[in-house]
C-alpha cells in the first residue's frame, strides 16, 4: 500500500561538499529525512524497476533512516534495493556494489569524519550509476526541489530485517540485505598482491590498525587478521559503534594519539594506520614517521605499477587544489597528466570516467583510483602494504628517498573549527576583495606573486566550478590557501593550507611548522584571522 504524505518544506536543506549534513535532532523532526530523500526521487529520471544501494556508516540514526528510504524507494517504483546487513556499507564499498551490480544510484547515510551520537551528526547523500557522489547539477536540483516540496510517497509495510542476509518482496519490490564486506573484499584482491602482503607479515612484519570504532572494522577484520594473516589485535577498535565509543572518528593526530605514540615509541609497529567514520579516510605513519596526506598520494602514484591492479602504470593523477604539488612533480617525471580540482570527491568523477585520471588525493585524507568512485581508506592502506612488501623496505627509507628523488613539499593544514559563520564568511569575502591589490606586497622576507580565487574548468563536461578557494602564491613557488570547509554542521571552519617547496636534501628534516614559520605569520596577517575570528591559534594542525 502506497501512502501519499503531505509535508511542508525546509529551507536548510542545501547539500554541501558531500551531502547533506546536520545534527540527528534535525533530522529527526517531522518529515526532514522524508523529504529530503524524495527530494532525491523527485531530481532523478529513468529510474523505474532499477536497483537502488542503501548502506551507511553504522552511526545513530542510520537504521530508522534506512528503513524509510527502503519503503519510499518501493513507493517511488524502483525494482530492487541492495542493502549491507546491519545497515552497513562503507562509502567506498557502496560505490563498488553500485558498479558491480550495475545499480542505478545509491543512498549513503553518513556524516564521514564527523562524530556520532544522539546529539551529534548525521548525513545522507546520493551517489550516482558510477559510483560517485553526485554532481553538482544533481544536488542543485534535489536543493530546489527541496524548498517546494509538498508531499512525499512511502510504501506500508513492517521494516526489514536488516541483521540477516535475506531477499525478500516487499510492495512489489525486492530487498536484498547482503554482506558487506564479501565484494569489497574481493575487489581488493584483484587489485593487490595479497600473498607478497602475507609473506612480509609472516616474517614477522607487525601493523596497526585503528579503525576508531566505525565502519571499517569488519572490512579491516576480514582482510588484514583473516585473509592476510595478521595476528589477532592488529586491528583495535574494529566494532562500528552508533556514537563510535564517544570519540571523533577523523583519522587525524589528534583525533589518533594514541597510534601516533605508538608508532613514535621504542617498540613501535612497522606501520599504523586508521580510516574515518565512512571509511574513505585514511592516516598513514611509518615506524617514526608521519606521513602526510600529500606526499602519501605522491608516494602511491610513484609506486603503485609495483600492485597487480596498476602494473601497466597510471594514465593521469588529479588532485584536489589544496592538495600540495608533490604529486605533480611525480607527474612531470613520469609524464603523466596531472588535474588540478576544487575539494570533493565529486570533482575527479569525469577525469576518472574518461579514462584521463587514475589516482586520486585531496589533502583532507582521501587517496582513491578508478576502482571505485569514492576515496578509499583500505585501499591506500593495501596500496602501501604492497609498496612495502615488493620494496622490502621501511615506510621511512621510502618517504625519505621520495623526497631525495622529487623534493619535498613542507606542507601543514590549519582549521579554525565552529568559526561564526558570518565573520568567517566575512573574512573570505575582504580577502576576495583586496586580491587585486596583493601581488607586489612584502610581508617579512616574502613577497606577493599572484593571488586568485579558484576556478575550475572541468576538461571533459567543459563546467566551470567558481569561488573553490582563496590561493597567495609567493615568489619561489610557496603559496598559502584560504577556504571554508563544506563539511561542518555547526559554524563554520576555515581552512587555512601552508606550503614550501624544498629541493634540497640537506634540508629535508626541518620540523615542518618551523620550516612554515614565515608563511604562517604572512596567512595570519593578510587575512586578519584574530581580528575576524577572535582565535589567536588553530583548533586543529595537520
Amino acid at each position: 500500500m502506497i501512502k501519499t504524505v503531505p509535508t511542508t518544506p525546509y529551507a536548510d536543506q542545501k547539500p554541501g561538499t558531500s551531502g547533506l549534513r546536520k545534527k540527528v535532532p534535525v533530522f529527526q523532526q517531522p518529515n526532514y529525512a522524508e523529504n529530503f530523500i524524495q527530494s532525491i526521487f523527485d531530481s532523478l529520471e529513468g529510474y523505474q524497476g532499477k536497483c537502488l544501494v542503501i548502506g551507511g556508516d553504522g552511526r545513530y540514526y542510520n537504521r530508522e533512516v534506512i528503513q524509510k528510504a527502503i519503503k519510499m524507494a518501493a513507493a517511488n517504483g524502483f525494482g530492487k534495493v541492495m542493502v549491507g546487513k546491519g545497515g552497513i556499507l562503507s562509502t567506498p564499498a557502496a560505490s563498488n556494489i553500485i558498479r558491480k551490480y550495475k545499480a542505478f544510484g545509491g543512498i549513503i547515510l553518513s556524516a564521514s569524519h564527523n562524530p556520532g551520537g544522539p546529539t551529534e551528526d548525521f548525513g545522507i547523500k546520493y551517489n550516482i550509476g558510477n559510483g560517485g557522489p553526485a554532481p553538482e547539477k544533481i544536488t542543485d536540483a534535489i536543493y530546489e526541489r527541496s524548498k517546494v516540496i509538498d508531499s512525499y510517497k512511502i510504501a506500508d509495510f513492517p521494516d526489514i530485517n536488516l541483521d540477516r542476509i535475506a531477499r525478500e518482496d516487499v510492495g512489489g519490490m525486492i530487498v536484498s540485505v547482503i554482506d558487506p564486506v564479501e565484494d569489497y573484499a574481493a575487489l581488493m584482491e584483484e587489485l593487490f598482491d595479497f600473498g607478497a602482503i602475507r609473506n612480509l607479515i609472516s616474517l614477522g612484519f607487525r601493523l596497526n590498525f585503528d579503525a576508531m570504532s566505525a565502519v571499517t572494522g569488519p572490512y579491516a577484520k576480514e582482510i588484514f587478521e583473516i585473509r592476510l594473516g595478521a595476528p589477532d589485535g592488529s586491528v583495535r577498535n574494529f566494532l562500528p559503534l552508533p556514537d563510535f565509543g564517544g570519540h571523533h572518528p577523523d583519522p587525524n593526530l589528534v583525533y589518533c594519539k594514541e597510534l601516533y605514540d605508538d608508532m613514535m615509541s621504542e617498540d613501535a609497529p612497522d606501520f599504523g594506520a586508521a580510516s574515518d567514520g565512512d571509511g574513505d579516510r585514511n592516516l598513514i605513519i611509518g615506524k617514526g614517521i608521519y606521513v602526510t596526506p600529500s606526499d602519501s598520494l605522491a608516494i602511491l602514484a610513484a609506486n603503485a605499477n609495483l600492485a597487480p591492479g596498476y602494473s601497466h602504470g597510471i594514465a593521469g593523477i588529479a588532485r584536489s587544489m589544496p592538495t600540495s604539488g608533490a604529486a605533480d612533480r611525480v607527474a612531470e617525471k613520469r609524464g603523466v597528466g596531472i588535474y588540478e580540482t576544487p575539494t570533493g570527491w565529486k570533482f575527479f568523477g569525469n577525469l576518472l570516467d574518461a579514462g584521463m585520471a587514475t589516482i586520486c588525493g585531496e589533502e583532507s585524507s582521501g587517496t582513491g583510483s578508478n576502482h571505485v568512485r569514492e576515496k578509499d581508506g583500505l585501499w591506500a592502506v593495501l596500496l602501501w602494504l604492497n609498496i612495502l612488501a615488493v620494496r622490502g623496505e621501511s615506510v621511512i627509507d621510502i618517504v625519505t628517498q621520495h623526497w631525495a628523488t622529487y623534493g619535498r613539499n613542507y606542507y601543514s593544514r590549519h582549521d579554525y573549527e565552529g568559526v561564526d559563520t558570518d565573520a568567517a564568511n566575512g573574512l573570505i569575502t575582504a580577502l576576495r576583495e583586496k586580491l587585486p591589490t596583493l601581488p607586489g606586497t612584502k610581508i617579512g622576507d616574502l613577497t606577493v606573486s599572484a593571488a586568485d580565487d579558484f576556478a575550475y574548468h572541468d576538461p571533459v563536461d567543459k563546467s566551470v566550478s567558481q569561488h573553490q578557494g582563496i590561493r597567495i602564491l609567493f615568489e619561489g613557488g610557496s603559496r598559502v590557501v584560504f577556504r571554508l570547509s563544506g563539511t561542518g554542521t555547526t559554524g563554520a571552519t576555515l581552512r587555512v593550507y601552508i606550503e614550501r617547496y624544498e629541493a634540497d636534501p640537506t634540508r629535508h628534516n626541518i620540523e615542518t611548522q618551523e620550516a612554515l614559520a614565515d608563511l604562517i605569520v604572512a596567512a595570519q596577517e593578510i587575512a586578519d584571522i584574530k581580528g575576524r575570528t577572535g582565535r589567536d591559534t588553530p583548533t586543529v594542525i595537520t
